[in-house]
């Protein structure tokens, strides 16, 4: 640690310090900031120029004084000292224990800020991963490796869901269950409580690494959250063999903080007030996803954010969409009728899907039945909508089949609460609920399945 304490701060605005006449200040360089009683802060350089450093603080700036506050560089980036030992433990967003536990000793420190993974060195992801949900294993199908995030909005069961993908994930080659990396971020106590209360009854806190950051703690802090998760899951995936499974919600909460400090900064605002690199800040976030040739582990993400009023046009989802493989989105509709998980699957999309399904991964009616699952849940939904305006006495014969068929799609395929069904189950629930139509209405599979999978009476 640097031995010159700088008295020079200039400014003091929101959670950030400008501290002048700095020379060699490097960027994401740690610092850590002396307040009147001696206390020690942790901050982080930001931005370095003519001599001026930008300092963002991990933690409230209202004590601090610009006259009596001095500043240290440390001259090292954040590093996180990682081990298997974090398996089945819990931490605040810096990496520091808050389970009573002891602390994490390890010659391996690792830069949070971590390594993009060269596009040649990445193997394409190709493994099913079996969450147990059937709107996402038979219609959106998660394939290892990917980043498929959770559109959800305020009040719907996006954690609820989160714990269960946590609890049931694994592939089909002999069960493998998945290590898992969960980052809470700006979260409630109460949010809190649940995620520690269901990890530890399933059994599933043994095989995970926590990471909490509550709504009382400082916005700042949720800047540093994210990597050092995904720094932690990759010593497990890349060191240690291990396939991790990392959960980050609430993602809305971590682009909020980004928008905070841009504000501090007087930076010229992008759509809604957050900055204009925030598409650039989320790569590097959501691109530490994926495989490795020629190393056994690997990490598969699924981040979840709640879309500001429910609007999908918001830029937090928006260039969320752009950057991952996909998005599974929940709806407020189905949630009224008490359905859970809440999946609108006309709205969710897995573009790695057909990589992990089919005859090598799944079964060989797959594709096609998840295409007709589709086609005539839509045909459903329009029949329901003709319905509520001509009354259903007015409905054909055909349109009456389509609606009650989305009406069984939903009580029985999209509701399935905490059960875990099996690819095998989800399938044959399809084939089942494709009854309901006539034979010759199954325009998109192949013919040959329909008398091999097929309900219908010869």
């Amino acid at each position: 640690m640097s031995d010159i304490i700088y008295r020079s701060i200039s400014q003091i605005n929101g959670p950030l310090l400008f501290v002048d006449d700095v020379k060699n200040a490097s960027y994401n360089e740690i610092v850590s900031i002396i307040l009147d009683n001696g206390e020690r802060v942790k901050g982080q350089v930001l931005e370095t120029r003519n001599g001026v450093a930008v300092v963002q603080v991990f933690g409230s700036t209202t004590s601090m004084s610009p006259k009596s506050t001095g500043v240290s560089f440390t001259g090292s980036t954040f590093k996180l000292p990682v081990s298997d030992d974090m398996l089945g433990r819990i931490f605040n967003g810096f990496g520091e224990p808050v389970d009573n536990g002891p602390k994490i000793y390890s010659k391996d420190k690792v830069d949070i800020t971590g390594a993009a993974i060269n596009p040649y060195s990445r193997e394409e992801p190709s493994e099913f991963i079996e969450t147990g949900i059937s709107t996402i294993d038979g219609m959106n199908t998660l394939v290892m490796g990917q980043k498929l995030p959770i559109f959800s909005g305020a009040g719907l069961s996006h954690n609820r869901l989160a714990t269960q993908i946590a609890k049931q994930a694994k592939t089909l080659k002999g069960g493998e269950k998945f290590g898992v990396v969960f980052g809470a971020i700006g979260i409630t106590s109460e949010e809190a409580n649940y995620f520690m209360k269901q990890f530890e009854s399933s059994g599933a806190l043994s095989e995970s690494v926590i990471f909490l950051n509550l709504a009382s703690d400082p916005s700042m802090d949720r800047i540093i959250l994210p990597r050092v998760a995904l720094t932690t899951a990759e010593y497990l995936a890349y060191e240690k063999d291990m396939n991790m499974l990392v959960i980050l919600t609430d993602m809305t909460n971590y682009c909020e903080a980004l928008r905070e400090i841009s504000s501090s900064r007087e930076e010229i605002p992008g759509r809604r007030g957050y900055p204009g690199y925030m598409y650039t800040d989320l790569s590097t976030i959501y691109e530490r996803a994926g495989k490795i040739k020629g190393r056994n582990g690997s990490i598969t993400q699924i981040p979840i954010l709640t879309m500001p009023g429910d609007d999908i046009t918001n830029p937090v989802p928006d260039l969320t969409g752009y950057i991952t493989e996909g998005q599974i989105t929940l709806s407020r509709d189905l949630s009224r009728k008490d359905i859970y998980p809440e999946v609108d699957v006309l709205l969710s999309l897995s573009r790695l899907m057909n990589q992990g399904i089919g005859s090598d991964h799944t079964r060989e009616d797959h594709r096609g039945l998840a295409d007709q699952l589709y086609s005539s849940y839509a045909k459903g939904k329009d029949a329901r909508a003709l319905s509520e305006i001509v009354g259903e006495e007015a409905l054909s014969v055909s349109d009456k089949k389509y609606l009650q068929f989305a009406e069984d799609f939903e009580s029985k395929y999209v509701n399935q609460g905490d059960t875990d069904r099996s690819i095998e189950e989800t399938l044959n629930l399809g084939w089942d609920l494709l009854s309901i139509l006539p034979k010759e209405e199954m325009k998109k599979v192949k013919s040959a399945y329909i008398p091999k999978y097929g309900k219908w009476e010869e």
